[in-house]
């Protein structure tokens, strides 16, 4: 009987330690898609943000782009009437001299 009666305990013991590990795996498990549900809902984000900060980039060398050109429209035309007025002033130098050649004839 003392037998029977250990045997029985065991079983009980054995079915007792079961349902703990059962349950303690459930309960990781649950666990475990939570934290796999966290993971997807922050890859999600990452690359909403990784999309968001390339558009944004984009956005950004396009108007750098934009503003080069127009500072290159503007060095150019500075440059055009920079000519301009060296060639005038040349002209006038010219005319001086030409002036200062005829006064020193006379």
């Amino acid at each position: 009987m003392f037998e029977r009666a250990k045997g029985v305990i065991k079983k009980v013991t054995l079915e007792v330690i079961y349902e703990v590990v059962e349950e303690r795996s459930r309960e990781i498990k649950e666990r475990l898609d939570k934290l796999e549900g966290r993971m997807e809902k922050l890859e999600r984000k990452q690359e909403e943000d990784f999309r968001y900060l390339s558009q944004r980039i984009d956005q950004l060398n396009q108007k750098i782009d934009e503003q080069v050109g127009q500072l290159r429209q503007e060095m150019g035309q500075l440059r055009q009437e920079l000519r301009q007025e060296i060639t005038q002033i040349n002209h006038r130098i010219d005319t001086v001299i030409q002036m200062l050649s005829e006064l020193l004839r006379k």
